[in-house]
């Protein structure tokens, strides 16, 4: 397994790079570092927290929430920008198909308990919603894009930005990591492995995250029931890309079918994201030199 890839930046839980993942059939080609991150809680970020995420040169940050989130959570988009940063908005659901979190698991669970059926079902709705021909957002579309650009370098860094709290449970970031990752070539193993990080980084959430779905009143199952519904399990990730192939053929394919890019743009975007593992270096390897208080 390539090293954990979290980076500290304060006030923003599970900030992590996806690249440094190496490519199954090339084993000395890896994902290109310092180019695509993940995170949650974004508009939390303290002011050493934006020092660390300038030194990154995010230049593009794809905000996959809905238009309720961003009203509930009486949020300002300024407030996440800086100088050189372009806030993409491009949520994955449609208004009339958003649905909160807690009610979400619960449903599930009432139609299939634990089992791994009922995230699966969830991956897959994130997919279709970000898909629809009615969704004018085309969120995985514009992000496929933005990688597989001509005029993309090492010095673009688009960043992903998740749901703004754990509580969501919709994995609409992790549908879209999986893809990228996928089409340059990384095994559905270290897939599934960069899905479950999550686990780790927000371990100390999951107390009250499970409280919420207990304290829900439709909810029937015990606490054990809880805590595993709103956890992000390897065989959850594994099961999506089997499913997808079993539906598409190969997960380039289903790309292509779902009009995310076609094949000369999945060829752009393995030249634009994968590199030699001999001079795939993070840049935060040399933070700790650094005085950024």
């Amino acid at each position: 397994m390539p090293p954990a890839p979290y980076i500290c930046i304060p006030g923003v839980p599970n900030f992590r790079d996806i690249g440094g993942h190496p490519l199954s059939a090339q084993p000395t080609k890896q994902v290109r570092r310092n180019t695509v991150f993940r995170s949650g809680r974004p508009t939390l970020v303290l002011d050493r927290g934006v020092k660390k995420l300038k030194m990154l040169a995010i230049s593009h940050m794809f905000d996959l929430r809905s238009r309720q989130e961003l009203t509930s959570a009486r949020y300002d988009p300024a407030g996440m920008l800086w100088a050189g940063t372009e806030r993409v908005g491009v949520p994955v659901f449609r208004p009339e198909e958003y649905c909160e979190g807690a009610d979400g698991l619960v449903g599930r669970f009432e139609r299939f308990g634990t089992s791994v059926e009922g995230p699966l079902e969830s991956l897959t709705q994130i997919l279709l919603s970000a898909t629809h021909p009615q969704n004018p957002s085309r969120p995985y579309a514009r992000i496929l894009q933005h990688l597989s650009s001509p005029s993309f370098s090492s010095t673009s860094s688009p960043s992903s930005s998740p749901p703004p709290l754990p509580t969501r449970r919709q994995d609409r970031t992790a549908v879209i990591c999986a893809l990228v990752l996928s089409l340059c070539g990384v095994s559905d193993d270290l897939v599934a492995h960069e899905y479950s990080l999550t686990d780790v980084e927000l371990a100390c959430h999951y107390k009250s995250l499970a409280d919420k779905v207990q304290g829900h009143p439709a909810f029937a199952g015990t606490r054990e029931d809880a805590e595993a519904l709103v956890l992000s399990r390897k065989e959850i990730m594994l099961c999506f890309l089997k499913k997808l192939r079993q539906k598409h053929g190969s997960i380039e394919k289903c790309v292509i079918n779902l009009g995310l890019l076609e094949a000369d743009g999945i060829a752009r975007l393995r030249r634009n994201m994968i590199v030699d593992a001999a001079k795939n270096h993070s840049i935060v390897a040399a933070w700790d030199t650094l005085d950024l208080e």
